[in-house]
């Protein structure tokens, strides 16, 4: 049992680092930093970061990361260099809370793929438990108004959003599958060496269309932020607790992260707290309870 509880402080960290990683997002847009170039920096930072710590690991195990080297490339570039980037880009079009209502499908999207793809079969509660925190989520970025929702506009970022939920289901459907015998540190010091690949051409893309970075102390800021918690910190927790309770009930946390970008823009832009949040985290807890259920429970 204790080790379930780790797996779900594992997990509401990760959906606390990620929900800040969209409010730093959305200041990069603000301060006019390029969101192509600020994932390359991120990553090749991480990469940095990370590699006194894992060389040793990956020299050990270099026939082992060989006969995996396909699978880790795949989740390095549909995570690294797909997931975040597309996130970045799609916030210069569109609006925290529209960003993060996009990423409340991953959710099922995670359940059909490890259904068809044979790890996880869904129980009940978990069909239950997903749509009381959609009930949630709602509820929260409709401020309580119904009307919200059917009026709710949906714009290019809100597009470029749905890759994020394929990606990402995927990635995490795969985590469960391959269960890699090395560290969750040395696991991220591959996926970024292969992502950083295939981020170079983005840098060079901005460069291209006349996007400059400009080294300031809001940068320096928006990067320690990126580095240090969305991509070092998350990636680790979010990997630990799928390998510990798998992708399906894993998965449902995802849903913490509206309820947390909620509280963080009460915080920092000073909105008010309503009867609404009030009511869209009770259901989003409520549905995190039942879908870690068993139905012999």
């Amino acid at each position: 049992m204790s080790k379930n509880y780790l797996a779900y402080l594992f997990l509401v960290l990760a959906a606390l680092f990620w929900s800040g990683n969209f409010i730093v997002g959305k200041f990069a847009t603000l301060f006019e930093v390029p969101p192509l170039t600020l994932n390359v920096f991120r990553w090749i930072s991480v990469w940095f970061i990370l590699i006194p710590f894992t060389y040793k690991e990956i020299y050990n195990n270099l026939p082992y990361i060989k006969k995996n080297w396909l699978v880790i490339s795949f989740m390095g570039v549909i995570t690294i260099s797909t997931f975040n980037s597309v996130v970045y880009f799609a916030l210069n079009y569109t609006q925290v809370v529209n960003a993060v209502l996009m990423l409340a499908a991953i959710p099922a999207a995670t359940i059909v793929l490890s259904s068809l793809m044979k790890i996880e079969k869904t129980n009940i509660f978990q069909i239950l438990g997903l749509l009381l925190s959609i009930i949630g989520i709602g509820s929260i970025i409709s401020n309580g108004d119904i009307q919200k929702i059917i009026s709710l506009s949906f714009n290019k970022g809100d597009l470029w959003m749905l890759v994020c939920v394929v990606t990402w289901s995927l990635y995490t459907t795969l985590l469960k599958k391959h269960k890699f015998k090395f560290s969750q540190f040395t696991l991220i010091q591959l996926m970024v060496s292969v992502g950083i690949l295939f981020l170079i051409p983005q840098y060079f893309y901005e460069k291209s269309i006349g996007l400059e970075v400009n080294f300031n102390k809001a940068f320096f800021s928006i990067l320690f932020y990126v580095v240090v918690f969305p991509a070092i910190a998350a990636y680790y927790c979010w990997q630990k607790g799928v390998q510990i309770i798998g992708p399906n009930r894993s998965t449902m946390f995802v849903q913490l992260m509206p309820l947390f970008s909620a509280i963080m823009a009460i915080i920092i832009f000073n909105e008010k707290f309503e009867l609404y949040h009030f009511a869209g985290a009770s259901f989003i807890l409520t549905g995190i309870y039942l879908s870690n259920r068993k139905v012999n429970d």
